[in-house]
């Protein structure tokens, strides 16, 4: 019981510390399958909103666990194409910073909404991620193995959510789970106090 407080405030204070938009900088990103697959992990404010949402439909239980993390990388397709092509999005860092704000307080407060509130609220934060993820696509890369790298690493932090998401079935697990959602919540903030 005594290594979870310390690890719960080390992570805490990773992801305060992390820089927000870090994925958004254009440089160094290389181009096809790996470039995309680097996108989301590399980028602190994409890896905590797309864990979160594997907690919340973890925590929420069946449909749910298995609908959110197929509804985000679905609709942020959508958004990467609308990045890819140019079509602009306004305020997607504040929208990307706003997802893990509400994605985490969602998780920490245990908020149940039925499953097509959920499922939208999903897609709608999806769209900014997946424009910010299209928009970065290096010149000259293949736009299909840029897209496809970012939407398996996207699917394997929901999955990474939805593991640590399961300890919701025993009392303390919840209070686990909750206390990652509140960090997700607070890392939000900082991310969104950086970009206005």
């Amino acid at each position: 019981m005594s290594w979870r407080a310390p690890h719960l405030s080390a992570t805490t204070l990773v992801l305060l510390a992390a820089s927000p938009a870090f994925a958004h900088t254009g440089e160094g990103v290389a181009g096809g399958f790996l470039g995309g697959f680097e996108h989301p992990i590399s980028g602190p404010d994409h890896l905590v909103a797309m864990v979160a949402v594997g907690l919340w439909g973890a925590f929420l239980g069946a449909p749910a666990i298995w609908l959110l993390p197929i509804v985000f990388p679905l609709v942020m397709t959508i958004g990467g194409v609308m990045g890819i092509i140019g079509i602009p999005i306004p305020g997607v860092e504040i929208g990307i910073a706003v997802s893990a704000v509400m994605l985490g307080l969602a998780v920490a407060l245990a908020v149940r909404p039925p499953l097509w509130v959920a499922a939208i609220l999903v897609g709608a934060f999806a769209i900014f991620h997946g424009h910010a993820h299209g928009a970065e696509l290096p010149e000259a890369a293949d736009a299909i193995a840029y897209s496809a790298g970012f939407v398996l690493a996207t699917g394997l932090l929901h999955l990474t959510g939805i593991a640590f998401g399961t300890l919701s079935r025993w009392p303390a697990g919840t209070i686990a789970v909750r206390a990652a959602g509140g960090a997700i919540a607070l890392a939000g903030v900082v991310f969104l106090s950086a970009v206005i």
